[in-house]
């Protein structure tokens, strides 16, 4: 959960979450949305993938980058447990 908070920390992260929300992304095609450098991309990619909010899947040379949406679904979960509509 750390990792996660941590990852979801930087609004570089959270923009890559949003880019991803749309479609599956090269970290090329990230990288062409920001004023940084690519391996400041990668870093940032490497702290999501860490947190397991995205995954990559290797395609000849590329990978693409998705949202792994069981983690959210996770996430949700857990904060919906301090939901005081949820108390018994």
């Amino acid at each position: 959960m750390n990792n996660l908070f941590k990852a979801l920390n930087d609004p570089t992260r959270r923009a890559i979450l949003e880019l991803l929300k749309e479609e599956d992304q090269s970290a090329g095609a990230i990288a062409a949305h920001f004023d940084i450098s690519k391996p400041s991309i990668s870093h940032h990619l490497d702290i999501l993938k860490r947190a397991e909010l995205v995954v990559g899947i290797r395609s000849g040379q590329f990978i693409h980058y998705s949202l792994n949406m069981t983690v959210f679904d996770e996430v949700i979960g857990w904060l919906m447990q301090f939901n005081s509509n949820n108390k018994k």
